[in-house]
């Protein structure tokens, strides 16, 4: 008895087929990769801008000596593709200012990252002292740290 012959192989159109799951799979996995690198870049500016703007008030704050007003600058080595522009204002309560710095593309001049805090000096009161008697110039009370 001669057994049935059958081809054990795949047809064309099986090994087509595979092949374009194949390629739609993978075409699928590059665009989630292309996606997932441009979401990670786009993290990494926001993150650096981020960053930026808070050494500015931490500048501002330990610095002290705020004025109001506008500036701006470049990032500096490094961050050739920011520019920040840093806005103090006076609020209604003496001594208090409104800062706001915006990081932007320097490119597209697109903000990226905006930050806004409120940040506190005492007046410069020369005239007076504490109990609204006028201070002698030449006298000076000195603090510890510890009070």
């Amino acid at each position: 008895m001669s057994a049935p012959s059958h081809n054990a192989g795949f047809s064309l159109i099986e090994v087509m087929v595979a092949i374009l799951i194949l390629g739609i799979a993978l075409a699928g996995l590059t665009r989630g990769i292309t996606t997932a690198l441009g979401s990670n870049k786009e993290s990494e500016l926001q993150t650096t801008a981020a960053l930026f703007a808070q050494g500015k008030i931490e500048s501002l704050r330990a610095e002290g000596g705020i004025e109001d007003g506008e500036t701006e600058g470049d990032c500096g080595v490094g961050l050739e593709r920011y520019r920040w522009k840093q806005t103090i204002a006076a609020t209604d309560i003496d001594g208090l200012h409104d800062v706001e710095v915006v990081v932007e593309n320097s490119q597209t001049g697109q903000a990226i990252y905006e930050l806004q805090t409120l940040l506190f000096e005492p007046p410069d009161d020369s005239t007076t002292n504490e109990s609204g008697n006028r201070k002698d110039s030449k006298s000076k009370t000195k603090r510890s740290r510890g009070q």
